[in-house]
């Protein structure tokens, strides 16, 4: 009787764990196989840091193929706090790389982020930096390679291009207008690192930038030259306040030239007042159509 009892407790908790034995085995399945994306992606994410990378701006061209509206390529600093071992130096020594004080700069060092910008002072640097921060090989601090907008030819077309801002979004003009098809879509190095910033012994992923579309123009820029020219002969000869041209295709109506006095450099556009930014003369301001109405006089002069 003693014996058949203890059979049955055995077998009883042999069935226990037979069972708790599939059920961890289906629960390893579940985890390994159906679930395996979605926590995958989980686990991804709280590993995975981006170090972002700028797309350049589409280029804006004359009808000739000729670059109005460019971009170069500068160096901007990026700061991963979590991996700073020395942040009293770094902090120290970026500040007087940049020009900062050290107060300022300590703050970005010891934020409590993943990723730091230093803005702007850390934006657009010039070689000579950027050589003077990598030269250092300071822990947790990185360059990355950014576009910056540069138009050529300088305040030629200015008001109708207009400019963009420190993050190449466009703020006036063509810039603004075209500002959803010219902007292009960041890129990222991406790389990994335990919770407390520790960079893991894993390969980087990049993802290429997509560059934003190209734009072509009416404008004939020898002949935006001309009249470039001109205007500052006028300007200068008869020390007027403002002037303006607008040259025309009369057969099809595209323009050719359109420029207007005062102008401005979109480059250095934080050094002129909103009404040199924004007024472009031959569509802002009312002026009598002259000769440009001429084709249409026939047709009145036959109804009377």
């Amino acid at each position: 009787m003693f014996v058949k009892k203890m059979n049955a407790r055995m077998k009883f908790v042999l069935v226990v764990i037979l069972f708790l034995f599939v059920v961890i085995i289906g629960k390893v399945f579940y985890i390994q196989v159906i679930s395996y994306e979605k926590l995958n992606h989980y686990a991804t994410s709280l590993w995975s840091r981006n170090l972002p990378l700028e797309a350049n701006r589409g280029k804006i061209y004359d009808r000739n193929g000729i670059v109005l509206a460019g971009n170069i390529t500068t160096t901007s600093l990026v700061l991963i706090p979590n991996q700073i071992e020395d942040k009293e130096y770094t902090a120290k020594t970026l500040s007087e790389i940049l020009s900062v004080s050290y107060e300022e700069m300590l703050k970005h060092v010891t934020k409590k982020t993943s990723i730091e910008r230093v803005h702007p002072e850390g934006r657009r640097l010039s070689n000579e930096i950027a050589d003077r921060i990598s030269a250092l090989k300071l822990s947790g601090v990185y360059l990355v390679k950014e576009s910056k907008r540069n138009y050529p030819y300088d305040t030629y077309l200015a008001q109708t291009l207009g400019f963009v801002g420190i993050d190449n979004q466009g703020l006036s003009g063509l810039e603004l207008i075209y500002d959803e098809y010219l902007t292009g879509s960041y890129g990222a190095i991406k790389y990994f690192s335990d919770a407390k910033g520790n960079k893991l012994q894993l390969s980087q992923i990049y993802e290429q930038p997509q560059d934003g579309m190209n734009i072509t123009l009416t404008i004939d820029f020898e002949l935006q030259e001309a009249v470039e020219r001109e205007l500052d002969n006028v300007m200068s000869m008869y020390q007027a306040d403002q002037a303006f041209a607008l040259a025309m295709d009369p057969n099809s109506g595209a323009i050719l030239a359109i420029a207007s006095r005062p102008n401005f450099s979109p480059s250095n556009y934080q050094d002129y007042t909103s009404e040199e930014i924004n007024r472009n003369l031959p569509i802002w301001m009312t002026y009598e159509p002259g000769s440009t109405f001429k084709n249409v006089e026939p047709f009145f002069s036959h109804l009377f």
